[in-house]
């Protein structure tokens, strides 16, 4: 994608792509709680004519490539084009329009949340490396019409009761767009893993069960979940009850930011880690997974044709 391209995607579809729906509407003029913080009144505008948006709490505004420089946080073009690149073909089917729609009304038309059980989303689940009895446990399936065609998705919830919605075609959030807080029962556990989306913690969840499947210790703590590196400041206020914060972030620029953010809010008194080198050399933990089980597909091959020496464990330490 290059820069011109980018310019032709409209920011309210870019954005509502993200989880973010307007307020309200005034003329050519959407406004939106903003998404650089936490705020109670819409001080983000967005001209639908002009294709620009202004944040009045920031005190600056522009296109949708400046908009992406402050989500990411870098001014890395390359960066913001292949981020924008990987959102624009889901932004069609959860498309916002005042046009057809006011703005009570959900994105998602006759909306059934129900257990996960298509055989085709358990077979993409399969297909990326990820558990499918465990996913089960952490995620339910969403049903719903747009443009009057019947559609299914991976569901998974947040905190304030959206969810993360994914199939092999798209992804799209539910609104509203928020952190997911895993916490356990009895006992408030001293130690969270941070993920920046659902897969990742589905990976772990997978990597731990096959590392260690008689005692995998899933519960030894909380889990949080970003749901997107723009959530980042979201999840500060919550990360201040664990004495260990363990982050299993993308190897990128945005992951590497995130990272920075946590420490400095609580570098100075807590054992933060950065769990993202135990899959050094992948993009992510799912990455990392996909290759696991290529692997094991490989040695399981291999098998076929002569013995196997006493197997090794794989290294992965979480």
């Amino acid at each position: 994608m290059d820069i011109q391209t980018a310019k032709q995607i409209r920011i309210a579809d870019y954005l509502h792509s993200l989880g973010y729906s307007p307020v309200k509407q005034q003329g050519i003029n959407l406004w939106y709680k903003s998404p650089f913080r936490e705020e109670t009144e819409a001080s983000f505008k967005v001209n639908t004519e002009r294709e620009q948006w202004y944040d009045f709490g920031l005190g600056k505004g522009g296109g949708i490539i400046e908009l992406a420089a402050h989500l990411y946080a870098t001014d890395h073009v390359p960066y913001i084009l292949k981020r924008i690149a990987e959102q624009t073909p889901y932004v069609r089917p959860v498309s916002f329009s005042f046009g057809k729609q006011n703005s009570s009304e959900p994105s998602f038309q006759q909306l059934e949340i129900v257990p996960l059980s298509s055989p085709a989303l358990l077979a993409y689940l399969q297909g990326r490396g990820i558990n499918t009895e465990l996913a089960k446990i952490e995620c339910s399936e969403a049903r719903f019409t747009h443009n009057g065609k019947r559609y299914f998705a991976i569901a998974f919830p947040n905190v304030s009761d959206g969810y993360e919605i994914r199939n092999r075609y798209f992804k799209g959030c539910i609104a509203p767009k928020e952190i997911s807080h895993i916490r356990q029962s009895g006992k408030a556990r001293n130690t969270c893993y941070v993920f920046e989306g659902f897969m990742d913690y589905l990976s772990f969840l997978t990597l731990r069960q096959e590392s260690c499947p008689n005692y995998p210790e899933l519960d030894g703590q909380d889990y949080i979940v970003l749901n997107s590196v723009s959530n980042i400041n979201k999840v500060l206020y919550p990360l201040g009850n664990y004495e260990r914060i363990h982050c299993f972030f993308d190897n990128d620029h945005a992951g590497m930011e995130a990272l920075r953010q946590i420490r400095k809010e609580y570098g100075r008194d807590r054992y933060i880690r950065d769990a993202s080198q135990t899959y050094n050399g992948c993009k992510d933990l799912n990455e990392y997974l996909q290759k696991q089980a290529e692997r094991k597909g490989q040695v399981q091959s291999v098998k076929g044709v002569r013995s196997q020496s006493p197997k090794k464990k794989n290294g992965f330490r979480l």
